[in-house]
């Protein structure tokens, strides 16, 4: 009688590590790209996180790419942290940053300092982020100083487009770009773990990201930032307004959300759905009992 031979299985694939501001720093040392993506809902986070995204951006455009905000100003605390909580129950590996709204961290130190908090502690998130330079280095200083990691936002701030005059490109000029490589300093030494930077020339964004030793993450800042990072609704095709020239997008899913929600109103208008393997049936005898019943 012959011995059987055992079947070996296939160990199971290593559970990926929590990534952390220290993953991060890691990550340009060795100059491995580090990958970011908004994400609102858990769904979404979910896919993301399986699919091996360093990082997800809880951000405010999620007030024009889910709410139908005309711009991020309007977005709230309580809106922010709702979409934050979502967010978190679906990644448990990306390093997950809620983005702070407009009037959160403006008005006061002390208020920046409470409301960052609000996103570790209520909203599942392992970091914050704020947009400006110099005018913010005390509120980073005093946030993390809280033990709260803080990433910068440098370039074009959606918060304050009606001081820039709109969606413009920053860094254009010798000034403009002197004074944004100040700031990515200063944001830096005041304690932030990285920078994103919006729409600036992709120059100015390689020479930023060679003289820090944070990492930027870039957002139409061309190809010399240690990462980068894209609104999902525009890589997507899920934001039919407008799609900014930086954006690659990987898909039209809003086309084809309009073609199924319009192909199950003809189906269902013209009686084709719901059809037989859709319903639930009734034995034979039972629904001749019923009709006895009835009389």
């Amino acid at each position: 009688m012959s011995t059987p031979v055992p079947v070996s299985t296939p160990a199971p694939a290593a559970a990926r590590k929590k990534v952390t501001t220290l993953t991060f720093r890691q990550k340009k040392e060795r100059g491995e790209v580090i990958t970011m993506l908004t994400a609102y809902d858990y769904p979404t986070a979910l896919a993301m996180d399986k699919a091996g995204v360093d990082s997800i951006l809880v951000g405010d455009s999620l007030g024009m790419v889910v709410l139908g905000y005309e711009n991020t100003l309007p977005v709230t605390m309580e809106e922010m942290l709702h979409h934050c909580r979502a967010v978190a129950r679906g990644a448990k590996t990306a390093l997950l940053v809620g983005d702070m709204p407009f009037m959160s961290y403006q008005v006061s130190i002390e208020q920046a300092v409470r409301n960052a908090g609000r996103f570790l502690q209520e909203g599942g998130m392992d970091a914050v982020k704020l947009e400006g330079g110099r005018e913010r280095a005390d509120a980073i200083r005093a946030i993390t100083g809280a033990g709260i990691p803080v990433m910068g936002h440098l370039g074009l701030t959606p918060q304050s487009i009606h001081q820039l005059g709109g969606f413009r490109a920053q860094g254009k000029t010798a000034s403009a770009a002197k004074r944004l490589v100040e700031d990515a300093l200063l944001l830096e030494e005041a304690g932030c773990f990285s920078i994103v930077l919006e729409s600036v020339p992709a120059r100015l964004a390689d020479l930023i990201s060679k003289r820090l030793t944070i990492p930027t993450i870039g957002i139409g800042a061309g190809n010399g930032c240690d990462g980068q990072v894209l609104v999902t609704h525009d890589l997507l095709g899920l934001f039919d307004r407008f799609t900014p020239k930086f954006v690659k997008q990987y898909a039209n899913f809003h086309a084809e959300m309009q073609k199924a929600f319009a192909d199950y109103i003809e189906d269902v208008e013209t009686r084709r759905f719901p059809a037989a393997e859709h319903t639930v049936e009734m034995d034979d005898r039972e629904w001749e009992g019923l009709l006895k019943e009835l009389g």
